[in-house]
């Protein structure tokens, strides 16, 4: 019979189990997030070339900007959320946090 090898993350704690997958999914989302927003802007870019819109740049910079403010606030709750888990040491939620974001 052959042995399964080990999977590290099974020898883990919860709370760090818990901060991987919400760090992992925060990775992922931002990503597709990214994604959407290139393919919005370069269609509006190209409907601005055809002469369809008008882009008003500076709102398009403070909305971007305004979002990019908005993650970071997200980001910053969800990690003193983790640090606040109650059936596991603060710092595992974190760490495993910070595991996910580098995974994803």
């Amino acid at each position: 019979m052959e042995k399964i090898p080990e999977l590290p993350w099974l020898e883990m704690g919860t709370g760090f189990l818990v901060g991987l997958a919400v760090g992992y999914f925060l990775k992922k989302s931002f990503k597709i997030l990214l994604a959407l927003l290139g393919v919005g802007i370069i269609l509006i870019f190209v409907l601005e070339s055809q002469k369809v819109v008008s882009i008003n740049e500076e709102g398009l910079a403070h909305t971007v900007a305004a979002g990019t403010e908005q993650f970071k606030h997200f980001a910053g709750f969800l990690k003193e959320r983790l640090s606040r888990l109650s059936f596991a040491g603060t710092g595992s939620g974190v760490a495993g946090f910070f595991a996910g974001l580098k995974m994803g």
